[in-house]
């Protein structure tokens, strides 16, 4: 996918990213400022003041775009969504009549989301990620790791926009950061691991640890309408992005093929509930999941895009008939 070396880019990849054993070793993100509702950490929570950096096919960014729907910070925070595909210099932005609700970046005007890392840090090197979130007072990249970001989504604008729906609340967080622990490794990244493994033993380790994962979560599911608690939370909204994507693209693109979500009778009841919750949808593109993933050259050397997408996540749900 390319990086960023000394703040020039290359198409090559961080070493660090494999282990001796051909495991993939995801690097940790760069930017970990934080927004604060009183501005104590030099980033105050204010109406259009922040801009979020996208792309429609990532799992990372599609948490954000979650809560930016969930706590009614569409309007205060602007967002560039790039275009579906990997580009020869990463993740790109601009008018592209296919794409109508890919929106260019209207803030810095930039092509290549490379040249905010390099705006911010001109001699940046490291990897070049969505989610990433722009400062526009301070013109510089406050954040890109996206568990930190919905964590300030959830709670530090609540006092501007009057939405106090907590989805990290205190009583439940350390079930929740057990939960995103385990569903982290084998599920959310173990997707990852398995379709970037570069060697058959490394492969096996993730795609076993993913199933048995996924197991798990069938049969939690099977006696808990949600997670952890009796409510939505973090936890849930975390695992969401990577259900969504499962059928039209790892099961095939990342050979995660022992099932797919629609074989689990709770799993996919339970992803058509979160996704009918009213502003999930919109947030939401299985078509560009399906021409993301397969636009890795390294997964997918033809560059061929299948032509289906064979998801309907409309469908009801049986999720009632568990108390909540």
């Amino acid at each position: 996918m390319g990086v960023l070396i000394d703040g020039k880019w290359s198409d090559g990849e961080l070493p660090q990213e494999t282990s001796a054993t051909g495991q993939f070793k995801r690097a940790d993100s760069s930017f970990r400022d934080r927004i604060t509702a009183d501005g104590s950490s030099g980033f105050k929570a204010e109406p259009g003041r922040y801009h979020l950096y996208v792309a429609h096919g990532c799992p990372w960014a599609h948490r954000t775009l979650i809560y930016r729907a969930l706590k009614k910070l569409d309007g205060l925070i602007s967002v560039a969504y790039s275009i579906p595909g990997l580009k020869q210099q990463g993740w790109q932005f601009g008018d592209d009549p296919r794409y109508p609700d890919c929106i260019p970046d209207k803030v810095n005007g930039f092509e290549y989301l490379h040249q905010a890392y390099t705006a911010a840090k001109p001699d940046y090197t490291g990897k070049v990620t969505v989610p990433t979130l722009w400062d526009k007072k301070t013109k510089t990249i406050v954040n890109n790791e996206s568990s930190e970001i919905i964590r300030m989504l959830n709670t530090e604008f609540n006092a501007i926009t009057g939405d106090r729906a907590d989805y990290y609340p205190e009583k439940l967080r350390a079930e929740i950061d057990a939960v995103n622990e385990r569903v982290y490794h084998n599920v959310n990244n173990g997707v990852y691991r398995a379709g970037f493994a570069k060697s058959q033993a490394a492969y096996e380790e993730a795609y076993d640890g993913l199933f048995s994962t996924l197991d798990w979560l069938e049969e939690r599911l099977s006696k808990h309408r949600y997670l952890v608690g009796s409510q939505i939370t973090e936890a849930d909204w975390r695992l969401f992005p990577t259900l969504v994507r499962f059928d039209v693209a790892y099961f095939s693109i990342f050979k995660c093929n022992r099932q797919r979500i629609a074989d689990y009778p709770n799993l996919s009841n339970y992803m058509r509930e979160l996704y009918q919750v009213p502003g999930v949808a919109g947030t939401v593109t299985p078509r560009y999941y399906v021409i993301n993933y397969y636009s890795i050259p390294k997964v997918n050397p033809t560059l061929i895009i299948p032509k289906g997408t064979p998801v309907d996540l409309g469908q009801p749900h049986d999720r009632a008939r568990l108390a909540a």
